[in-house]
């Protein structure tokens, strides 16, 4: 009976979730499998990682808890104590009443222990530690007492799943999954839980109710991301704009504050962090290690670790552009909240509730829209190479960039897809409200991009020209040029 209800339970669950059926599967899998499991699930701040658990396991949860966060924490505190109490709560609030407050991580996780020993050993335990980089404050012992819980006890019961997660990923990846102390090789299995694709906001939308075309969807994208706590202020019966200026402009706009709580909560060093991100926003294509060094008078393992801290939580990637060595890694803000926040909100201050209504159609806006739409495509490269039929396909993709000289006019290809089949895809991305149209002038744009690239290539490449765009191409004397045509239906694909 206890297994026809969990079923049920997560038979209904997964009819009301939008997309994770991946993630769904492999819960179910863990739940099912008979044996001590040590389960990691991170990912970018807001992203759903703590619904995704909470919404799965719903009462079946043996025991939950939640790290305090260090952002509201008042300087001189002890935040050591200030976490034990909170755990200790969660135990008495779990039934653990007749038990005495922690000194010490090693000592509550022996209360956890303990309590779990009276709890039903013919049913799956599942314990949930949310938030956990916020446990380990400095000079705690958190990881050591960790280390002892499942070490010494927790991979012997064959019925304990233990769940932990956390928004820092960087902490989740330097300390559980590649820890080469005591936890090493110990997690059994990671979920890394990303923002929703382009199909996945539709499917929020319509269960939400809130009737957007693609090409608002898009709009949206470009300033909000895949991340559902940002999607869910969206509000039903206002116009795009309108839910613009209530989301980023209008007095105490709900994600006006959100820019810097996200690297205040999440990264060590945020102030830091700030600055690399302000600085790679300011160049589509990114910077260089070195340049970034140079600008900001960052240098050695602090720049790396932080650099790293921010691509394993989705804000920046590294790419080496094309026809460049491997040494010319360049690092690129791929965010699009980031982006958007910092082009437009920090910049507006509190000087304009109706920014975005009365700016929609101006030329600024305009530009940036067609820059953002490169960012969406870059986010939804699998639906692209999906509709080119090369999803199997080993390939890399990458910008070049070409200087002009005296002689020769400089170009730049913001997407160059790379295929080990010989083809290199030469990507273009336009966002228009219509069918794309190419003239004389842009037709000529394209053959010279076309014919630096193929005199730059090794001679068993051939080059393919794509288009990305909204509703697709006019047919004219030039359509003929690109022998693709992806459109919003493709990016819009599982």
């Amino acid at each position: 009976m206890f297994l026809y209800l969990c079923g049920e339970i997560k038979r209904i669950f997964m009819n009301s979730i939008i997309g994770r059926e991946k993630e769904i599967k492999e819960l179910n899998k863990l739940y099912d499998s008979g044996k001590a499991e040590f389960v990691a699930v991170y990912g970018r701040r807001r992203v759903g990682k703590t619904y995704l658990i909470d919404s799965f396991f719903g009462d079946k949860l043996t025991f939950r808890h939640a790290g305090l966060s260090p952002v509201d924490a008042k300087q001189g505190k002890n935040l050591l104590m200030e976490q034990l109490q909170n755990f200790h709560i969660s135990l008495q609030r779990y039934g653990a009443e007749n038990t005495k407050q922690p000194k010490s991580w090693m000592e509550a996780f022996f209360l956890l222990e303990q309590w779990l020993e009276t709890q039903n050993k013919k049913q799956r335990w599942v314990v949930f530690l949310d938030e956990m980089p916020w446990m380990d404050t400095p000079r705690s012992g958190f990881i050591t007492a960790l280390e002892a819980f499942w070490n010494g006890w927790g991979c012997r019961q064959s019925n304990l799943l233990l769940i932990v997660c956390g928004s820092a990923s960087s902490w989740i990846q330097n300390n559980l999954i590649n820890n080469h102390g005591g936890l090493y090789d110990r997690i059994t299995y990671e979920i890394k839980l990303s923002p929703f694709t382009l199909k996945e906001c539709e499917e929020f939308y319509k269960q939400k109710n809130i009737r957007l075309s693609r090409y608002d969807i898009v709009q949206a994208y470009m300033m909000l991301g895949g991340v559902p706590y940002y999607l869910g202020y969206m509000q039903k019966g206002l116009s795009l704009a309108q839910n613009v200026d209530e989301i980023f402009f209008a007095p105490k706009a709900k994600l006006r504050d959100e820019f810097h709580r996200l690297f205040l909560s999440v990264f060590s060093q945020p102030e830091e962090v700030k600055q690399i991100v302000k600085l790679l926003a300011s160049r589509h294509i990114g910077f260089t290690r070195s340049e970034i060094s140079k600008a900001l008078g960052m240098s050695g393992g602090g720049l790396t670790t932080m650099l790293r801290a921010l691509e394993e939580s989705d804000f920046i990637l590294h790419y080496v552009p094309f026809g460049c060595s491997q040494r010319e890694v360049h690092y690129k803000l791929i965010d699009p909240f980031c982006l958007f926040y910092l082009r437009f909100v920090e910049s507006n201050g509190n000087k304009n509730a109706d920014f975005w209504k009365e700016n929609v159609a101006s030329q600024g806006v305009s530009s940036w829209r067609g820059i953002a739409f490169e960012e969406v495509c870059l986010n939804h490269i699998r639906q692209i190479k999906r509709a080119l039929g090369v999803e199997g396909v080993k390939s890399t993709q990458s910008s070049w960039t070409l200087r002009g000289d005296t002689e020769t006019e400089g170009t730049q290809i913001d997407l160059l897809i790379d295929r080990a089949d010989n083809v290199v895809n030469l990507c273009e991305m336009k966002f228009y409200q219509d069918e794309f149209t190419i003239d004389k002038t842009y037709f000529r744009t394209l053959q010279n991009r076309q014919n630096r690239l193929i005199e730059a290539l090794p001679k068993r490449k051939v080059v393919h020209a794509v288009l990305i765009t909204t509703y697709g191409l006019t047919y004219n004397e030039y359509s003929g040029f690109f022998l693709h045509t992806i459109t919003l239906d493709d990016l819009f694909s599982n």
